[in-house]
């Protein structure tokens, strides 16, 4: 045999063999590529994804997409060939393991959290758009979770009203966690509550529930592995009660990412005019009950995928500018967006062909 020939055949080998090692080595790492767009305006799985009862809506046109970004579950296993084809791919990115799914979750522990994330995010999403308004919402500050095995165990429980903790009036959710650790661990803290099955029938009664209940806990302590400090096991959050119906018709979609669009289209169906002007906008950014917007991961896997689409403006968070503006598909502009105002005036200057005025995304952010 030749000994070009014997070389190359050698070569051949060489790399089926490493080839075939790569597909047996298991490396910790996942895969993020871009996911669907859903425009928050229209249909999906036809029916409309925002439906509005007992409130006048007005006709929309254009475009206001939500983005997602598709992930690999936290139960597979990469090979050393997915890795290194996902590195050399330019609209997919790979990245370790534990950025996607932290302290080992579970992929049914990141499903659950990602849609209590979601439907907290079309909560506060329905809050910003009316707050824009000028419409009235009633807040209330309610236990989230209670975890299992914690002091608040069978003493508190999930939907109950926080009013005050050790006497002080609770006005929002972080207000909680800062008077209990007030405390040392194995300290009593007393929760004023309206338990949740009278707060659910006062709210069917259109009235205000006014009988409350003491309940007393001994606090036990973090296991965090900084500081430890007094806690009783739960987390609290907020809960409202909207003058008319919003339903946001959108499964299989996870996280908080997509409450700014949510918020935009709900305002744009409840105001006269056409906030887009037909455009093809798409966005992210989460959203809270004051209509400020906040980071998201995976920017560049959803400006890929809004261009993809058709999309040629690209509302985004302020604090994702500077990886957004590194590498933007051609076609996209991006347009930096601090506040679910901010995002509205952006819009009407889109609207009105005054783009020149546009808020910018630069790499400094």
């Amino acid at each position: 045999m030749p000994r070009r020939t014997a070389t190359m055949l050698a070569s051949t080998l060489m790399l089926i063999a490493l080839l075939c090692a790569g597909v047996f080595i298991k490396v910790p790492y996942s895969e993020m590529s871009p996911g669907p767009t859903v425009n928050t305006l229209g249909d999906h799985d036809g029916e409309p994804v925002l439906q509005i009862t007992g409130r006048k809506t007005y006709p929309t046109t254009g475009h206001l997409n939500m983005t997602t970004v598709r992930v690999t579950s936290a139960d597979y296993n990469m090979n050393l060939v997915e890795a290194v084809y996902g590195w050399l791919a330019h609209d997919d990115k790979v990245v370790p393991h534990d950025t996607l799914y932290p302290d080992g979750k579970t992929e049914q522990q990141s499903t659950q959290e990602n849609a209590e994330e979601f439907s907290q995010s079309q909560e506060s999403a329905k809050v910003a758009a009316l707050e824009q308004l000028g419409v009235p919402v009633k807040s209330w500050v309610i236990v989230s979770t209670v975890v299992k095995g914690s002091p608040a165990e069978g003493k508190l429980h999930a939907g109950d009203v926080i009013k005050a903790v050790d006497g002080t009036t609770v006005k929002q959710p972080d207000d909680v966690a800062k008077l209990v650790t007030k405390h040392k661990p194995g300290e009593n803290v007393v929760f004023t509550i309206v338990p949740a099955k009278d707060q659910a029938a006062a709210v069917k009664a259109n009235k205000t529930a006014t009988a409350t209940k003491s309940i007393t806990i001994t606090t036990a302590t973090s296991d965090d592995s900084g500081a430890k400090r007094a806690i009783v096991g739960i987390s609290a959050g907020t809960d409202h009660t909207f003058p008319f119906t919003i339903d946001i018709k959108l499964a299989d979609v996870g996280g908080p990412s997509a409450g700014l669009m949510f918020a935009l289209g709900i305002y744009d169906k409840l105001t006269p005019g056409d906030l887009t002007g037909g455009n093809f906008v798409a966005g992210t950014g989460t959203i809270d009950d004051n209509g400020k917007v906040g980071p998201i991961g995976g920017i560049s896997m959803k400006t890929v995928g809004a261009r993809s689409k058709g999309a040629r403006y690209f509302l985004t968070p302020s604090d994702n500018c500077a990886e957004a503006a590194k590498d933007t598909p051609g076609g996209l502009r991006l347009v930096k967006v601090n506040t679910i105002k901010d995002a509205i005036s952006s819009l009407k200057l889109i609207s009105s062909g005054k783009t020149a005025d546009l808020p910018k995304c630069t790499t400094k952010g």
